[in-house]
């Protein structure tokens, strides 16, 4: 029987409290089940597996492309998948936690947020920005 979103969310908290362990990048639905074929416990999203995959450099792709990758992923795998989500694809606090709800309802299973901006002039956002906590708009 096919797990559900808060049974695979559940076996990640799990995984993390038990120390360390590997988590391989899937591109596709096909390298996501060959993956759990071999035994592997979790999966994360690659932005750039994902993005090459698809003609286009890492960080050109759009926030919904990524969203509707990481709905097909996760419906295609029992395992918990962790969502590579470049930079929240906004650049304030609330618009990262609006495209973090959407990326949840992905049912990924965790969320990885970057601090780089994509400018070659300041390639990261300034620190007090990036760990901004905006837990009350999600």
């Amino acid at each position: 029987m096919p797990m559900s979103v808060a049974q695979k969310r559940a076996e990640f908290r799990r995984l993390h409290r038990s120390g360390c362990f590997v988590i391989p990048n899937p591109w596709d639905v096909g390298s996501a089940r060959l993956l759990q074929g071999l035994g592997f416990k979790a999966l994360a999203s690659t932005s750039s597996g994902f993005a090459w995959s698809t003609g286009r450099s890492d960080n050109h792709v759009s926030c919904d492309d990524v969203l509707a990758h990481l709905t097909t992923l996760c419906a295609a795998t029992d395992l918990p998948v962790n969502a590579d989500f470049e930079g929240g694809f906004a650049d304030t606090p609330e618009g990262v936690a609006a495209n973090v709800a959407r990326g949840i309802a992905t049912g990924v299973s965790g969320l990885s947020i970057e601090d780089s901006t994509g400018n070659k002039d300041a390639p990261l956002y300034e620190t007090a920005l990036a760990v901004e906590d905006r837990k009350s708009v999600v």
